[in-house]
């Protein structure tokens, strides 16, 4: 009876084994993976200083996953997207992503920002096994050191800021450079690039300037910049107090070279009240395309994503459109069985892919999650941005 007994659990055992329901909550182990769906989430600012950067990008994403899902989802998965507004707050950030990992328990975060939040959450989501894909932050932090769950999109920071410098000073004959930035770690690795640039050219650091996010009187900064003779100033700012430095310097009648980078490079900068921006240059690791645009998909993009929302996308929306497509095609060569290794390996396989507007190719590899360093010059003219150069630059 005993031997009978061993036999009939046994086999139901091998029964409950082979049972497509246990299978299924077998695969379900994967945190944010289910037999229906993948949850993704995203931590940015919606109300904040920089909600004009993180609100479009957030819409443009949705909008691709909800493309996605309307055609039957990936590989039988519809993709359910959180997103949490963090204010451009790191306290804020640490609760949005506490939330989206422990709660929400997502499989991956993508296109969560900015630097000062990233750096503080990116800790815990590597230890809890959460990929940060593609974060809306050029900060080299993304990508370095190397882990498997960190994936970076754009040129770094500190790289846009050296190949700013190299250009100015070898096609415009620039001496005296100033630095104004941000005291944050996002500010800090756009200033870093600056100086190894400076100091690799032998020109000279007039003078520098870091202040708060959040502040709004730069009269004494850009006094100070303006005594040294600074003839090129690097911008480590966002959208409100680059615009207001700008206005400072106008009011002023001092007239230098303004160049920003990555967190500069927005229609509202440039479209910015009195056009303050005009002749104002900006570093980006894309082209932004406006909705004259003479290629269909992309005046498709642009004329949905207004249809929808009710605004112009922007460069940021574009940027994580473009991210978005990036990860659903990795998501779909990741196969049915999806879960971190395999994600991992399809994302690794990622090479010279190209999106619609045009930016540079990505790839990623087993041993470099970096998929892009080239980044283009832009310059402000009747309120557009407009492209100074046809090739990306380096330094």
């Amino acid at each position: 009876m005993r031997t009978t007994t061993r036999r009939s659990v046994l086999a139901g055992a091998t029964g409950l084994l082979a049972s497509p329901s246990i299978l299924g909550r077998a695969a379900a182990a994967t945190r944010g993976v289910s037999d229906t769906e993948i949850v993704i989430g995203m931590m940015t600012d919606l109300s904040g200083v920089t909600a004009v950067q993180g609100s479009n990008a957030a819409k443009s994403i949705r909008m691709a996953f909800d493309d996605v899902n309307e055609k039957g989802g990936i590989n039988g998965r519809k993709v359910r997207f959180i997103v949490e507004d963090m204010e451009y707050l790191v306290p804020k950030a640490v609760q949005a992503m506490n939330k989206l990992v422990n709660r929400d328990n997502i499989f991956l975060s993508f296109a969560s920002g900015g630097t000062p939040q990233m750096d503080a959450v990116l800790p815990m989501m590597l230890e809890k096994g959460v990929p940060s894909v593609f974060p809306l932050t050029c900060a080299r932090s993304m990508y370095e050191p190397f882990n498997k769950y960190k994936y970076g999109q754009f040129s770094s920071y500190y790289d846009q800021m050296r190949a700013c410098v190299k250009y100015f000073a070898e096609t415009k004959g620039k001496k005296v450079i100033g630095s104004m930035y941000q005291d944050t770690d996002f500010g800090r690795d756009v200033h870093a690039g600056v100086v190894a640039q400076v100091e690799a050219m032998k020109l000279k650091l007039g003078a520098t300037s870091a202040s708060r996010p959040t502040d709004t009187d730069f009269n004494a900064q850009v006094t100070r910049l303006k005594e040294a003779g600074c003839d090129l100033v690097c911008m480590g700012t966002i959208v409100k107090d680059t615009v207001i430095i700008l206005q400072t310097a106008h009011k002023m009648g001092w007239d230098p070279d303004f160049c920003g980078q990555f967190a500069t490079y927005s229609t509202a900068v440039a479209e910015a009240p009195g056009e303050p921006a005009e002749g104002f240059y900006s570093m980006s690791p894309g082209l932004y395309a406006y909705s004259d645009d003479p290629r269909p998909a992309v005046r498709d993009v642009g004329s949905r994503f207004k249809q929808r929302f009710g605004i112009e996308i922007n460069y940021l929306g574009e940027a994580g459109y473009a991210g978005a497509m990036c990860l659903i095609d990795a998501l779909q060569r990741a196969g049915r069985d999806l879960n971190l290794d395999t994600f991992q390996r399809a994302m690794e396989s990622t090479k010279e892919w190209r999106d619609i507007f045009g930016g540079p190719p990505l790839t990623i590899t087993p041993t470099d999650h970096h998929a892009s360093t080239q980044s283009f010059l832009s310059v402000v003219k009747k309120a557009r941005w407009t492209p100074v150069v046809s090739e990306p630059l380096g330094y």
